[in-house]
């Protein structure tokens, strides 16, 4: 075991997996020589060469089509856009071809690719550098998506992604990469993309956050010192959906608190109020609270943390369910 942040817990899965299988290739804008935008495909140009570790023009759309057809033709490409933002003009080749090639060709053809995204603000980026887009991706049948919240999940989680035949979308909180270490086998493991982490077990509150929000979200009940028995859920993979856990939390507690960072409208966070209410609404003992983003653009850096959910505002929420 290892003590790594979430760069170089993603870097060393990468590596693992181009020396284990041959079909694995590299492809974004400066992921080679440069190492990426984040440095985190550094040395592994220098080590698997330019025909394995390929940087591409910047051009989103040229780059998905591109990894699609090599996906189909028996590749396995692990596709980088530097930002969330950026990732937009995908969403025609993912929604139109890489979500649809399965069903399509009536199983013949599997569209095995990873497409790893920067996700979320919390680095003080200029526009279109700071988005949460899960939303959008969710939304797409036939694609799986993937959001890590620390190094030793995202190490795991993105192994079984690079193994998976279906396309997986791969969210990576950039305000964490650097922010924490785990301790990280130095060996190939992987994480199932079907199933959610109780992170903390409780009996009074469930509180269900993903991605970089996990980070806050423990550092907020820290601040509540022991007040409530809180159950911590890490969803990991947002779709599939492990709706079990969940669900199995919720009628447990009989109260539930979702974060996001994405703008509320619509959010992901829907979803899940949706489910619980389907699946578990006469164990509730309050309304499920909600702590997101506004329904505004990602603000540029002075106010982004005013944007941001905090630990403020995650427990006025906590309060408010365990109150009603």
């Amino acid at each position: 075991m290892t003590r790594m942040n979430l760069v170089q817990a993603i870097n060393l899965a990468l590596k693992q997996e181009m020396e284990r299988d041959s079909t694995v290739v590299l492809m974004g804008e400066d992921v080679g020589k440069d190492g990426g935008v984040f440095r985190v495909t550094e040395g592994l140009w220098q080590q698997f060469g330019d025909s394995r570790v390929i940087d591409t023009p910047l051009a989103e759309v040229g780059i998905i089509s591109v990894a699609i057809g090599m996906a189909i033709a028996g590749m396995k490409p692990v596709t980088e856009v530097q930002f969330d933002g950026f990732s937009l003009p995908m969403l025609d080749q993912l929604y139109n071809h890489a979500g649809r090639m399965r069903k399509r060709s009536q199983g013949k053809y599997h569209v095995p690719l990873v497409l790893r995204i920067p996700h979320g603000g919390g680095i003080r980026a200029l526009e279109h550098h700071s988005e949460s887009l899960e939303t959008f991706f969710t939304h797409i049948p036939g694609i799986k998506v993937v959001a890590p919240s620390g190094p030793y999940n995202a190490k795991g989680l993105l192994v079984s992604s690079i193994r998976d035949p279906d396309p997986v979308v791969f969210l990576e909180p950039k305000r964490v990469y650097r922010a924490i270490k785990e301790e990280v086998p130095e060996e190939e493991y992987e994480i199932p993309l079907n199933k959610a982490e109780v992170v903390q077990e409780g009996s009074d509150i469930t509180v269900i956050a993903w991605g970089a929000m996990q980070k806050i979200v423990r550092e907020a009940i820290e601040q509540l010192n022991g007040k409530y028995s809180i159950e911590i859920i890490d969803l990991l993979t947002l779709y599939p959906l492990d709706r079990n856990t969940v669900i199995d939390s919720v009628k447990k507690t009989g109260r539930c608190v979702v974060v996001q960072e994405a703008p509320r409208t619509c959010g992901y966070g829907a979803e899940l109020i949706a489910t619980i209410n389907e699946k578990a609404l006469l164990s509730l003992e309050a309304p499920v609270q909600r702590v997101t983003g506004y329904d505004v653009p990602m603000p540029l850096p002075k106010l982004e943390n005013y944007y941001i959910p905090d630990a403020t505002r995650i427990n006025k929420a906590i309060e408010t369910v365990m109150s009603f």
